[in-house]
């Protein structure tokens, strides 16, 4: 009874700071061992936060939760705790035996210690199968197992919630994929006016074969998604997830199709003036069938009307480039290629025609999303050191194992919208 009634508390009071009373859970989170979901104020009944506990050997129960404002809450607690009202501890965390981190926890309860999660802690906390804690003597071990679909799930809730209220409040492990044309909808015959081929570029980011691309790139098909790498034979993708906000989508390979090369993601933030690759296949099918590679440098780290989401390039794109890689110097990933300014809408309106301007989304952007997909992508640290840049052929060659072709039938309408 001792453990139930602490999960429960745990639950209820995992907000740090900012609910005294609470009520819950509304819906449900169950993935593995873990159990939980949404909570209200209980003298306010405004949503609070949504959060989900399991109990391990060591007597501990682990908490992680996100409140109604976007912050994540990490928590131990335990029976045999004794902890003063207030009291603060420094907490060092291990994921895997490599990446860490320090968190500063505080009792809000006697036997519970709570902690805000930076973002960088909680992708890798989501990524991890073991997390090791530290404080002062104390060495506690926690399988993480299931953590990766229990913060998807807990976003999902926060999400949903806002949305929707809490007495609408469900299975939160249910993330619905975005709507998709129905699989008995036919594709309008290859003569029709109102059809045409559509491509653009995409890159595998995970060796289960998740590959991204741009959401405008994938709006409106019809029929199958095809992508291939080049020379190779085109294979049937499924879309697993989509964000036109952001204008990134996320497909997926057959299972039977290997990928022991694919790309890592940048972990450190690029500079202005910094030099780029970008590759990609624009007009395909009235250039080469070969993927081409421009490079340039980082114009800017602002898009239009000063969008910190993405930047801005000058390495030559063109439409087909859309949802490629975006390369440094040491071959990782630093952006997805979106668009280019519309030269012709830029010069009827101020008389010039601009050159060069061209954007890619950001790799925090990119993060977020493959974090919320729950993807296993890999993070690499740049080397500062000029021995550790590559040559452009040398990007360009590592690339064709994991560069794609995106291509399927689309329709004139959704054309006009992008």
């Amino acid at each position: 009874m001792w453990l139930k009634s602490l999960v429960v508390l745990s639950l209820l009071q995992v907000s740090v700071g900012s609910v005294a009373h609470a009520a819950g859970p509304f819906g449900s989170v169950k993935i593995g061992n873990w159990v939980g979901g949404a909570f209200s104020n209980d003298e306010t009944g405004a949503f609070s936060h949504c959060a989900a506990t399991a109990p391990y050997a060591n007597g501990v129960i682990l908490v992680v939760g996100q409140n109604s404002g976007g912050s994540w809450i990490l928590s131990f607690a335990s029976p045999s705790y004794r902890f003063k009202q207030g009291e603060n501890a420094a907490i060092d965390v291990i994921f895997d035996g490599q990446e860490q981190a320090r968190l500063f926890a505080t009792a809000n309860q006697t036997n519970m210690l709570s902690s805000v999660m930076p973002a960088n802690v909680v992708r890798t906390f989501q990524k991890a199968s073991l997390m090791v804690a530290t404080s002062g003597r104390t060495v506690l071990n926690f399988d993480l197992t299931s953590a990766g679909p229990v913060i998807a799930a807990l976003a999902n809730c926060v999400t949903k919630v806002k949305a929707d209220g809490l007495d609408k409040a469900g299975d939160f492990t249910k993330i619905a994929a975005k709507p998709q044309p129905a699989p008995d909808k036919q594709a309008p015959p290859t003569g029709s006016k109102a059809a045409r081929a559509k491509s653009g570029t995409g890159f595998v980011v995970s060796a289960s074969g998740h590959i991204v691309t741009n959401h405008h790139v994938i709006n409106g098909c019809v029929g199958d998604i095809k992508g291939n790498l080049t020379g190779e034979a085109a294979m049937v993708l499924r879309v697993v997830s989509s964000d036109a906000n952001n204008d990134l989508a996320l497909l997926q390979a057959p299972s039977t199709t290997p990928f022991k090369d694919f790309a890592r993601i940048r972990d450190r933030s690029i500079r202005s003036g910094d030099s780029v690759v970008a590759i990609g296949f624009p007009f395909h099918g009235l250039l080469t069938s070969d993927f081409t590679v421009t490079t340039g440098i980082v114009s800017s780290l602002s898009g239009l009307r000063n969008d910190s989401r993405f930047l801005q390039i000058s390495a030559a794109v063109q439409p087909g480039n859309s949802g490629g890689p975006l390369f440094d110097t040491t071959g990782q990933i630093v952006g997805v290629v979106t668009g280019k300014l519309d030269g012709l809408r830029i010069a009827a309106a101020t008389g010039n025609i601009p050159e060069n301007i061209n954007f890619a989304i950001k790799t925090g952007a990119l993060r977020d999303f493959l974090d919320n997909s729950v993807v296993p992508y890999q993070t690499s640290e740049p080397k500062g050191e000029l021995k550790g840049e590559l040559k452009t052929t040398d990007i360009a060659g590592n690339a064709r194992a994991y560069t794609m072709l995106i291509s399927c039938t689309g329709t004139e309408q959704a054309d006009a919208k992008r």
